[in-house]
């Protein structure tokens, strides 16, 4: 057996493990109309995705006075939790991290939702007890800044060089190199280009959720 690369691995969370990109589009853009702002194209409207709250509605309004983003903010709250149960699990997600779990690694999750968003996913998809931490970014620096994996790191006692964090989004790997950790990239996301995210030099691109379960099964 080769030698393990990875003791710890975290995930992002829209777009890598929930099929949820063009749900939280829809939403930025019917947020954004609902104010009488000009509606983001969806590449600009996914662009923001992993970002936190502040930073993504600078993003993609523009326009608007920043004292007017808890508007912003509430609408969009709004229109996702309308679309109830549109958003689920990539198939095979479940099946990988019980995978990964059995050979005894720490899983975390690193994102841009809020505390009671993600709290509020994992339990609808029953994976509150899947990992061993998890951090949002209302809790902490938003990505790309390092924060929440070293957090994490320190939290369960882990060495960032035996890390990899895998996302969707250049916010991702811009995190982990910024934090020493090994980046991976997920291309079936959606909510930014294979060009922009192989031009941040991953250590991997996966097409699929079964590409990405047995590149990391090598390495665990």
């Amino acid at each position: 057996m080769p030698k393990a690369e990875f003791d710890l691995i975290v995930f992002d969370w829209d777009g890598t493990l929930m099929d949820s990109t063009p749900t939280i589009t829809r939403c930025i853009q019917a947020a954004c109309r609902d104010l009488d702002l000009p509606v983001p194209a969806d590449e600009v409207a996914s662009y923001v995705i992993g970002l936190g709250l502040r930073d993504a509605l600078q993003t993609a309004a523009p326009t608007l006075d920043p004292s007017h983003y808890p508007r912003l903010s509430e609408r969009y709250r709004f229109h996702y939790l309308l679309s109830g149960n549109e958003t689920v699990l990539f198939p095979g997600v479940r099946e990988m991290l019980a995978e990964l779990r059995e050979r005894g690694r720490f899983l975390a999750v690193a994102t841009g939702k809020s505390r009671v968003g993600l709290n509020r996913a994992l339990e609808a998809v029953g994976l509150l007890g899947a990992f061993d931490a998890t951090r949002c970014a209302d809790e902490t620096f938003s990505k790309p800044h390092p924060a929440m994996l070293q957090e994490i790191g320190r939290e369960l006692g882990q060495d960032l060089s035996r890390t990899v964090m895998i996302g969707d989004t250049t916010h991702d790997l811009q995190m982990a190199a910024n934090a020493g950790a090994a980046g991976v990239a997920v291309a079936y996301g959606g909510a930014h280009s294979l060009e922009a995210l192989r031009a941040l030099g991953p250590s991997y691109c996966a097409q699929s959720v079964d590409e990405l379960r047995a590149w990391l099964l090598e390495r665990v």
